[in-house]
């Protein structure tokens, strides 16, 4: 017997994020193919997530914050609105 999939809702990112992590890069002098690289994410990804289409795993969401150097109220930020039930952060990549 298949086990119904549960459907996520896409979730919208807070309107500052984007330009919060688009002006932490600024200060790095990064690129976001440099960022992308460098937290071992997809370039497109790590710009839909600055044009405020997509909201990080909480897992991105970390490998974001310590490439791009963020504040205490940055990364606090950041957390808050990442998720924990998708992309690297999904149960089903956990390991026991």
């Amino acid at each position: 017997m298949a086990s119904k999939a549960r459907i996520r809702i896409r979730r919208t990112p807070p309107a500052e994020l984007g330009p919060m992590l688009a002006a932490a890069r600024g200060r790095t002098g990064h690129t976001q193919a440099r960022v992308s690289i460098a937290a071992g994410l997809g370039r497109s990804y790590v710009c839909l997530i600055e044009g405020g289409h997509r909201t990080p795993s909480r897992v991105a969401a970390e490998r974001l914050a310590d490439v791009l150097q963020l504040t205490a109220v940055e990364r606090e930020l950041l957390y808050a609105a990442a998720v924990t039930d998708a992309g690297y952060s999904h149960p089903a990549r956990q390991t026991a």
